[in-house]
């Protein structure tokens, strides 16, 4: 075999063994984008570049492989509804109360399923796997408690925390909460904008935060 036919089959490997690698890793990035979403998105900004924001996302896939998650007996798919309900009521009088019970209420449901709650950013890598799209959600209302805590927060911000500290809740529950004796459950979408709410229900406007349900 000549010298130039052996160089252009070692090419001709090579391009090949190159275009499958390039095929894997485009496999592999665009199944990374469909489990994570936006959360894929702001992973990589963070990250030094895309090869380890991807890398810190398969550790994640790798951790929370190793979780050992328990789905809720419909008793306590009961019993979280009801408590919800109670969050729900408890935001007329008391606002902040409300918004700190509520972040109880879903750590605690958290816990439940057999993810780890300690630290709040391990928290979030892990429920980012399976729950990516309410996780923004989650993080807005956090955000707003910690305000809370300080004295700035409005109603309104309140109002809104509630509302997203709902949309991980109702993930994580399988449902949207149910309606509770006595009480109107939510029914719509958990990022319907508060001024709608508003308009929809002025006999609540102003104070529950589920008003959307009538």
């Amino acid at each position: 075999m000549s010298a130039w036919l052996t160089i252009v089959l070692i090419i001709v490997v090579l391009a090949i063994v190159a275009a499958i690698l390039f095929a894997v890793r485009a496999g592999r990035r665009k199944q990374l984008q469909k489990t994570f979403g936006p959360e894929y998105d702001r992973v990589v900004a963070d990250a030094d570049s895309r090869t380890e924001g991807e890398r810190e996302l398969r550790d994640r896939e790798k951790r929370h492989a190793e979780l050992e998650l328990k789905p809720l007996s419909a008793e306590s798919k009961a019993r979280y509804s009801v408590a919800w309900e109670e969050v729900q009521i408890q935001f007329v009088d008391a606002p902040e109360t409300a918004v700190t019970t509520a972040d109880e209420l879903t750590t605690k449901l958290i816990t439940e399923r057999g993810y780890p709650t300690g630290d709040y950013d391990d928290r979030l890598a892990t429920l980012s796997v399976v729950h990516a799209r309410t996780l923004e959600h989650y993080r807005d209302a956090h955000a707003i408690s910690e305000r809370s805590k300080g004295g700035e927060a409005t109603t309104e911000d309140l109002r809104q925390a509630l509302v997203h500290y709902r949309a991980l809740f109702a993930d994580l529950l399988g449902e949207n909460p149910v309606r509770s004796e006595g009480a109107a459950a939510p029914e719509s979408e958990p990022d319907v904008p508060a001024q709608q709410i508003n308009n929809h229900d002025n006999d609540v406007a102003g104070s529950r935060p589920d008003a959307t349900s009538r």
